[in-house]
């Protein structure tokens, strides 16, 4: 995706924002062309800002978190995001054209951060990474320890093993019913995967309606599906499908799905039995041959023992995505890591639960973490983003006019 006279006019409609600014950085460590990295700062300044990571690979920063911001900013958090190099503001050269494959890995994007806490004078931040960005905050603190105050790891990634944890979540979930009140939707379930018309696709569908609506949302979905209506369940498909097509300046993935396949193995290798994530996410990236994983950045397993920074791990406890588990032994890892588990919560607070993971960054700046863990009871019981609201508002009522359509032949 070349800049198009078009795309350049709203770059700098976008670069002439309050706090967006710019660094040269290098195209690749060893080569002598560069290009602009954006980034953006908002609220009033402090000596440790907190530098927000989204998840990923893809999700820009500037535009689509605009928001965020501006509520992180009202009770006086210093918020710095940059724009992930391979993305939105950050996607191309000085000629205009993508920046090349061998731009874009985890390492770079890591030493962009420093380069621009270097920028704005922040000899040392507050970072909180989502998702995928929480392994690029653990890879500041890798590649950079000088630069942690305290860190938030919010759904966190540890490493290319984590599979086999959302194996175990997934099918745990809809085929064993080992969450509280799943049993009858496991059996349901089942009867669903033994008519062979229920994939690993449509399992991430069932797995997402349980992180959003819990079991009263998965309920109504299965009994409609028993019931022989599929409409539903089919254009939910559809949307899992198309959830990495490009979306320009919000979630670009065609540049960095490098990352996600060739140094974190996002794809897996899938194993066969029913209800797999990998197989899931396959189905999801299709258009074209998965890059073959070629090895992690770097051992977080060894690596975490040595942080020595305050650090929140956050965990969902519907996360299908980065199951409890994995938050659990990451936070066994850290040394005096606080794990908080919000009992209803879905995959990344600071995307589905705005309200708890702002908090959760004001205790951390206010030096207060360790009063977390007995406040998550409250922390949980804040409202969700109204986007999630909304979305399990339309699917429920959805399944209530799909019943009434007459002639569907049940399972």
């Amino acid at each position: 995706m070349n800049l198009s006279p078009g795309r350049r006019q709203l770059e700098a409609r976008l670069a002439a924002q309050p706090g967006v600014g710019s660094i040269r950085r290098p195209v690749t460590p060893d080569g002598a062309e560069e290009f602009d990295l954006y980034y953006v700062r908002s609220g009033p300044p402090s000596p440790h800002p907190l530098l927000l990571i989204p998840g990923g690979p893809g999700m820009a920063s500037i535009q689509t978190y605009k928001t965020l911001r501006r509520h992180a900013t009202a009770p006086g958090l210093d918020v710095v995001m940059v724009e992930h190099r391979g993305v939105g503001m950050s996607r191309h050269d000085d000629a205009g054209n993508d920046l090349p494959a061998a731009a874009i890995t985890v390492d770079q994007a890591v030493d962009d951060l420093d380069a621009v806490l270097d920028d704005i004078g922040a000899e040392r931040a507050i970072v909180y990474g989502t998702s995928y960005g929480t392994y690029l905050a653990a890879g500041l603190g890798v590649r950079h320890p000088d630069r942690i105050h305290a860190m938030v790891l919010d759904s966190p990634l540890l490493s290319v093993g984590d599979i086999a944890d959302a194996r175990r979540a997934v099918r745990g979930l809809l085929l064993d019913g080992d969450q509280p009140g799943t049993e009858p939707l496991a059996a349901k379930m089942q009867m669903l995967v033994g008519s062979g018309k229920f994939d690993s696709l449509y399992g991430q569908v069932a797995a997402t309606a349980y992180e959003y609506g819990g079991p009263p949302l998965l309920g109504r979905l299965l009994e409609l599906r028993l019931s022989g209506h599929t409409l539903l369940w089919r254009a939910m498909r559809h949307v899992a499908k198309r959830s990495m097509r490009n979306i320009p300046y919000r979630n670009e993935v065609d540049l960095v799905n490098r990352i996600a396949f060739r140094e974190l193995d996002y794809a897996g290798e899938p194993d066969g039995l029913p209800l797999d994530p990998a197989e899931a996410l396959r189905t999801v990236a299709g258009g074209g041959p998965i890059p073959d994983f070629e090895g992690e950045p770097y051992d977080l397993v060894a690596e975490m023992p040595r942080f020595d920074w305050p650090t929140v791990v956050i965990s969902g406890q519907r996360d299908m995505t980065t199951p409890p588990a994995v938050a659990e032994r990451i936070a066994a890892l850290i040394p005096g890591a606080v794990l908080v588990k919000l009992r209803t919560a879905a995959h990344s607070a600071l995307d589905t639960r705005e309200s708890a993971a702002l908090r959760i960054a004001r205790s951390v700046v206010d030096g207060r973490a360790g009063d977390l863990p007995a406040r998550a009871d409250e922390l949980d019981a804040l409202p969700g983003n109204p986007v999630v609201r909304l979305m399990v508002w339309l699917i429920t009522v959805s399944a209530a006019l799909e019943r009434m359509i007459p002639g569907a032949k049940p399972i």
